[in-house]
C-alpha cells in the first residue's frame, strides 16, 4: 500500500492539488478495495474525522475523472471504488455475500481486449465479471 508521499505523487501527476480529503479518500481506496461509498466514508474518516459525505462523492469522481480510482459495479450492486487501474483486470463476484475479488485476464496478454467483431470500434478495455460463490458461502 502506498504510502502519503507516494499518494502525494499520484496525486500531482494527474495535475491535481494535493489536499487532504483528497488524501484521505484515496488512502481509503488503496487500502479497502471494493469498498462502496458510504463504507468509503467511514474509512476515509479515520484519517480525517471531519471529511463530508459530499467531500467524498466529489474526491470519488475526480479521481475517477483522472483515471487513479476506478469504478466498478456489478448488475444488482452498489458502485465500488479500487486503485488497481490501468491492467484490464476482472473481478470475481460472490452471488451471496458480495464479495468482489481481482482476478487477472485469464490466458496471455489480455486476450479478452479481442472481440469476434469489433464493429470498428478501437478496445482498450473490457469488463469480464465472473459469478459464484465465495469459499464461505460456497460451504455454508
Amino acid at each position: 500500500m502506498p504510502d502519503s508521499a507516494e499518494l502525494e505523487r499520484d496525486l500531482r501527476a494527474v495535475g491535481l492539488r494535493v489536499t487532504r480529503p483528497r488524501l484521505a479518500v484515496l488512502d481509503a481506496v488503496h487500502a479497502h478495495p471494493h469498498l462502496d461509498t458510504e463504507a468509503l466514508i467511514g474509512a476515509a474518516r479515520t484519517r480525517l474525522d471531519a471529511i463530508s459525505h459530499q467531500a467524498v462523492y466529489d474526491v470519488l469522481r475526480v479521481l475517477t475523472d483522472t483515471g487513479l480510482v476506478r469504478r466498478i459495479q456489478p448488475q444488482g450492486s452498489v458502485a465500488r471504488y479500487e486503485a488497481r487501474v490501468g491492467d484490464n483486470h476482472h473481478h470475481l463476484v460472490c452471488r451471496d455475500c458480495g464479495a468482489i475479488v481481482d482476478v487477472d485476464c485469464s490466458v496471455g496478454a489480455a486476450p479478452c481486449l479481442t472481440p469476434s467483431d469489433d464493429a470498428g470500434f478501437v478496445v482498450d478495455e473490457a469488463e469480464v465479471v465472473y459469478w459464484g460463490r465465495c469459499p464461505a458461502c460456497a460451504t455454508a
